[in-house]
């Protein structure tokens, strides 16, 4: 059976909070708590929380992780950073690329995808097309990047781990609709042949 796959929508920027439900064990990972904490423990109903893991560490991904921690009592995992606006979070076990965490039956891949922050990942489910790509990418454009150098990282990301994926991926983002990739591959390529200079900042597929 197919892992289940749970999302509200919470807080002031309409982020997008998952959980993910092992259907025969009904163990469960929280994933981006970051915010309404009453929302979020409504979405693990049933199932047994194991951990909660983090994209990356923006404010509207974190904000009701030190609730959710005290509520659920278990293990937090992220990236080691550096962190974005360099502030310090701890975490039970710090999440590499190549990674995988077990929920109940089903195994987690954890891709490092930096640029729109150093510390961002996507996280896989193995042997399914679906992946919760934070805001390393969004159906309309790459997430976004405040330095040139980090838009620079941003492509490489695109290059080397994103579009190596299969059109039949899913791809699950931070804020807005799902989308499959193949339906944007050709708009994504386009996008790194051109010659973007020193840009940074908001990007989308077409500029």
């Amino acid at each position: 059976m197919l892992i289940e796959l749970r999302t509200r929508q919470v807080g002031p920027w309409g982020l997008n909070a998952y959980a993910l439900a092992c259907p025969e064990t009904q163990q469960s990972v929280l994933i981006d708590p970051g915010d309404e904490p009453d929302t979020l423990q409504d979405m693990l109903a049933g199932t047994v929380p194991t951990a909660i893991l983090l994209t990356h560490s923006h404010l509207d991904h974190v904000g009701a992780l030190d609730e959710m921690r005290a509520r659920l009592e278990v293990p937090v995992m992220m990236h080691a950073g550096p962190h974005a606006g360099n502030i310090q979070l701890e975490a039970d076990r710090w999440l590499a690329h190549g990674d995988s965490v077990q929920v109940g039956n089903h195994t987690l891949r954890i891709y490092d995808t930096p640029g729109h922050t150093a510390d961002a990942i996507c996280i896989a489910i193995a042997g399914d097309e679906r992946i919760i790509v934070g805001d390393a990418i969004f159906e309309g454009g790459p997430g976004k990047t405040w330095s040139p150098e980090a838009f620079q990282t941003t492509l490489r990301t695109l290059r080397e781990i994103v579009l190596p994926w299969p059109d039949e991926t899913t791809c699950y983002p931070g804020h807005g609709p799902a989308f499959r990739l193949g339906d944007k591959r050709r708009a994504i390529e386009a996008f790194l042949a051109k010659n973007h200079g020193a840009f940074y900042g908001d990007a989308t597929w077409e500029m």
